[in-house]
């Protein structure tokens, strides 16, 4: 039995009261203020008379010394700007201090025209930075100013005059710069929804390395300009260490958020990337996702091909799952064979699992190692903010809930259901609270009678009823799953099935002799020894074998066949009758029924419950009692309510119906009365029937 109640939303968030300005705009904003401030100081400079660079040693000096510095960077073969590279920095302040904004731009823009060039695919990446390091310049520059300083290159700012009021000239100056390129860069280059905080850690780190760099070497590349320019070339020497440094540095720490393996992002990643989404997604009041995917049976992968073989096929996993990402989609490798997906926008529950059903799709499509064609099938669970969730712990929790849940019904996607996860910590005080009852005793057995079409009693089924003092009477379904999800449903199946027996050694004793029947999980079957403890059970009551049936579903035999199918005949071979429970909702239902030692199937209630108002639940019903007594099984119908119900049941060829149409599950007492009177007249439709139904239903 399935639980249908939904989550409820969580708390929201206040929200912001204006959007933030969108990178597309600032990075247009950018380009066309430093292109105005370009050609505003070209024109004053050019008007002034002054050079636009120096000519003499020391400009050639510092070409010389650029050219070494953009083969640096290009040589790099990777982002010449975001993360902070000293050398360029450090080249454009020194000539900033010495010679001016102009020059100093000059540098910048040589620098960017050559590294462009180099990557002719990146040209919109070089035309950004160029302006963002224009803009820091200007504002190195105006510090400058403010402290009496203008320096051009007819009249360089000289060391030789430099007293000790230079120094937090010097400073601020290459502090401004500093901090005007890196925000700029921050707010334009970084990632959209804000950056993540361990970037932005790492990243102030790094500055404040470039920063103390700047502060070492620029002044030494100024004085060593104006004393021996000549020497200048020799800078490139500490400039490339100082980027080799850096970019260590930027290396170790993409390390601590990126999977070894794969090269996707790590857990670490994953929490603080969804956390700004989910700032992203409460401010624009719209929907977020995270889906997480597990592999089933990777392990069997590994013990038979080894790792090296298992990691190689978590590559082409890793690979396919880039490739079958929508757009704006992130994936993170989380460890083991287990995958997530962000989606930082989307529309509905429901279209969260639509893409991770194409995601699990695209996984379990054949995949090639080492000659072997493997198919891997994956489970994925989805949880939604703000409908399951508020912050990105609880989001990934709870998709791994769902992820759980659709590996145990093998459904391949689950979304996350509150009443399926028993760690919440309303459902966390109920199973202690149902762990308590069990012990005292004070779960319930009530009887439900199954009767033939001629009126004999065939038999019972006990179902569990709880009272809880606080809470009232609480839904089986909940409770049991709850029990399931929990691991105490052997404790709660030990007490089912000793109570049980317990009461029909009693009806025995006074003559009553009806068999009953027990619903048993699929944990129950997979646990060893279970069959040997039913046989030892039955024993110490008294009871035959033959007056205790097992009710299972199809599940059993999904995890771990061979041990399910050994528990299922130890069971029927001590003479346990076994009934095939909520035929035809499963996904493999006549496979498994041609596997399972059943003597009885039961049609579940939500085909019998339309049998007389839809013609297709009606063929499907008749075509399970043919197939059914094709391989000598008998047919119980559940939830049969109403006699339009009974008639076109008979009329089909069922064996038995159970329902309220017949009696609501009673306690034992009740039942007893119950089968007394049914032992002399049996059951037939009629006021008193009825009365029945209209008294459950009330």
């Amino acid at each position: 039995m399935k639980p249908t109640d939904k989550a409820g939303p969580a708390s929201s968030r206040r929200r912001s009261a204006a959007p933030p300005v969108p990178p597309a705009v600032l990075r247009a904003a950018v380009v066309a203020a430093a292109a105005l401030a370009l050609v505003v100081g070209v024109v004053r400079v050019v008007t002034d008379g002054h050079a636009l660079f120096p000519g003499h040693a020391a400009g050639w000096a510092f070409a010389v010394l650029t050219g070494v510095i953009v083969g640096h960077l290009v040589a790099l073969g990777r982002d010449r700007w975001w993360g902070g590279t000293g050398s360029g920095a450090a080249l454009t302040l020194a000539v900033l201090l010495l010679y001016g904004w102009v020059p100093s731009v000059l540098i910048s823009l040589a620098v960017v025209v050559l590294v462009g060039a180099a990557r002719r695919h990146r040209w919109r990446q070089a035309l950004l930075h160029g302006a963002v390091d224009i803009l820091g310049i200007g504002a190195a520059a105006l510090v400058l100013r403010l402290f009496g300083t203008a320096p051009s290159v007819e009249r360089p700012w000289l060391p030789a005059t430099w007293t000790y009021s230079a120094i937090p000239t010097v400073v601020l100056a290459s502090l401004c710069y500093l901090a005007a390129t890196r925000t700029l860069l921050w707010f334009t280059v970084a990632p959209a929804g804000g950056g993540l905080p361990t970037v932005a850690r790492t990243a102030l780190v790094r500055q404040g390395l470039v920063g103390v760099a700047l502060l070492g070497i620029a002044p030494l590349v100024v004085a060593v300009a104006a004393q021996m320019p000549m020497l200048l070339p020799l800078f490139a020497v500490p400039l490339i260490a100082l980027d080799s440094t850096l970019w260590i540095a930027r290396a170790r720490a993409e390390e601590q958020l990126r999977d070894p393996l794969t090269g996707l992002p790590n857990r670490q990643w994953l929490l603080e990337r969804t956390w700004t989404a989910l700032d992203h997604a409460d401010r624009g009041g719209v929907r977020a996702a995270l889906v997480l995917i597990d592999l089933d049976r990777f392990r069997s992968v590994n013990d038979t091909l080894g790792h090296l073989a298992g990691d190689r096929l978590l590559l082409q996993i890793a690979d396919r799952l880039r490739l079958a990402l929508p757009r704006g989609a992130e994936a993170a490798r989380l460890g083991g064979d287990e995958f997530a997906v962000l989606l930082p926008t989307c529309d509905s529950p429901t279209r969260a699992q639509r893409v991770a059903r194409s995601l699990v799709a695209a996984l379990g499509s054949p995949l090639n190692l080492d000659g072997l064609t493997l198919v891997l099938e994956a489970s994925a669970g989805v949880a939604v903010f703000p409908d399951h969730a508020g912050d990105a712990e609880g989001l990934l929790r709870r998709a791994d809930v769902a992820m759980y849940e659709a590996k145990q019904d093998r459904s391949g996607v689950e979304v996350y259901e509150a009443t399926r996860d028993g760690n919440t910590p309303d459902r966390l005080g109920l199973l202690g609270d149902l762990r308590r009852a069990i012990d005292h005793g004070d779960v319930e057995l009530h009887y439900q009678p199954k009767v033939r079409f001629d009126g004999k009693v065939a038999g019972l089924e006990a179902l569990l009823r709880w009272e809880h003092p606080e809470r009232g009477r609480v839904s089986p379904e909940e409770f049991i799953a709850i029990a399931e999800s929990s691991g105490l449903m052997p404790q709660l199946t030990d007490y089912v099935l000793e109570t049980a027996l317990a009461q029909v050694a009693r009806w025995r004793g006074m003559g009553i002799e009806v068999p009953v029947a027990v619903n048993v999980s699929p944990r129950d079957v997979h646990t060893p020894g279970f069959a040997g403890s039913v046989a030892a059970r039955l024993a110490r009551h008294g009871v035959p074998p033959g007056a205790l049936q097992l009710e299972i579903t199809e599940h059993v035999l999904l995890e771990e066949p061979q041990r399910a199918a050994d528990t299922l005949a130890g069971l029927t071979g001590h003479g346990v009758k076994m009934s095939l429970d909520d035929f035809g909702t499963g996904y493999s239902s006549l496979v498994h029924l041609r596997r399972l030692p059943v003597s009885e199937l039961k049609i579940d209630r939500s085909f019998v419950a339309r049998l007389v108002v839809d013609t297709e639940d009606a063929e499907i019903v008749r075509c399970t009692v043919d197939l059914a007594h094709s391989l000598g099984l008998l047919v119980v119908a559940e939830g049969v309510e109403d006699d339009e119900t009974w008639e076109r049941l008979r009329d089909l060829g069922c064996d038995a119906i159970q329902g309220w149409l017949v009696a609501a599950a009673m306690p034992a007492e009740e039942t007893t009365a119950w089968l007394r009177v049914r032992a002399k007249s049996g059951w037939h439709r009629g006021e008193e029937a009825r009365a029945g139904v209209d008294a459950a239903r009330g």
